[in-house]
């Protein structure tokens, strides 16, 4: 699933290619790709046809264009969603699923091969969409509260990987960057959040940060050609990942092979060297109650 980053480098795009132009028409393809909208096909069309998009959006993985009138159009890649910005005669793509044909010669086309995403109209969304209000900053908004995320992280008794997946925490962070993100900080993922020091969580929060910025500068990942900016060009950030995705190749620090092991239907990545397995906490036994 596309990654903070590689959300980025999409919003990035849309600022470049598609505000300040209006939404002349709107074709839905396929139903599926709008089933959260309230109007269904219909109405999603008819609600985005006319307006202008103001800007180019982002909270998390979640995308959203500002329209004229103070509504949005909000958009997730999901699996393997794709917005791309095309000339009007290009041939369509294979999973096309939603055409906004915009003034001028281009249109901007939502294409998705598994249809685990979507696009939906916001009414008033264009300051920060209401569904996703609940959704926590990521560590590249200039708002995002570091001393807060230390502290919260701190308290908690999950493993740390867990918590960087929790959008309610910290949002934007995937399983890729987490590995990689813990692979710096020489930390296992069933680490506890409160077993950390304070000197180590600020060190991940500075690693989370920094993987997620050199991906930025790379174009993303992009492991097959679902993974692409809105030119359809693939990011190269897979060149250089150190955990994620390297079973059996050597640790570059240590040398010892990168382990998988499955982690919330999917895998955690990680050297069992640099990155020890955390011993397990005992359980101390309740106190039997003294008789009077």
């Amino acid at each position: 699933m596309p990654e903070l980053p590689e959300v980025e480098v999409v919003r990035a795009g849309l600022e470049r290619h598609v505000v300040g132009r209006t939404v002349e028409r709107v074709e839905v393809l396929h139903p599926r790709p709008v089933r959260r909208d309230p109007g269904g096909p219909e109405g999603f069309a008819a609600a985005l046809s006319g307006r202008v998009i103001e800007g180019a959006r982002r909270r998390g993985k979640y995308l959203w264009l500002p329209l004229d009138g103070g509504d949005a159009l909000l958009g997730h890649l999901g699996m393997s969603g794709q917005m791309l910005v095309q000339p009007r005669d290009a041939a369509p793509e294979r999973h096309l699923r939603v055409r906004m044909v915009l003034d001028g010669p281009r249109e901007l086309r939502f294409v998705d091969q598994r249809m685990f995403g979507g696009l939906s109209m916001s009414p008033g969304g264009a300051e920060l969409p209401p569904e996703i209000a609940h959704i926590a900053r990521d560590p590249i908004d200039p708002a995002f509260d570091d001393a807060e995320f230390v502290a919260r992280l701190r308290r908690r008794t999950s493993g740390v990987k867990r918590l960087l997946l929790d959008q309610g925490l910290v949002s934007g962070v995937g399983n890729i960057y987490a590995d990689e993100s813990l692979w710096r900080s020489r930390l296992h993922g069933e680490r506890p959040g409160d077993g950390l020091t304070r000197a180590q969580a600020w060190e991940l929060l500075g690693h989370v940060r920094a993987v997620m910025g050199e991906a930025l500068a790379q174009g993303g990942t992009s492991f097959d050609a679902l993974y692409v900016n809105v030119n359809g060009q693939s990011g190269y950030f897979d060149r250089s990942l150190d955990a994620y995705g390297q079973e059996g190749r050597p640790c570059r620090r240590c040398g010892t092979p990168i382990r998988r092991v499955a982690f919330m239907n999917r895998s955690s990545f990680f050297c069992g060297v640099c990155q020890p397995v955390p011993r397990r906490r005992r359980v101390r036994p309740a106190t039997a109650a003294v008789p009077d």
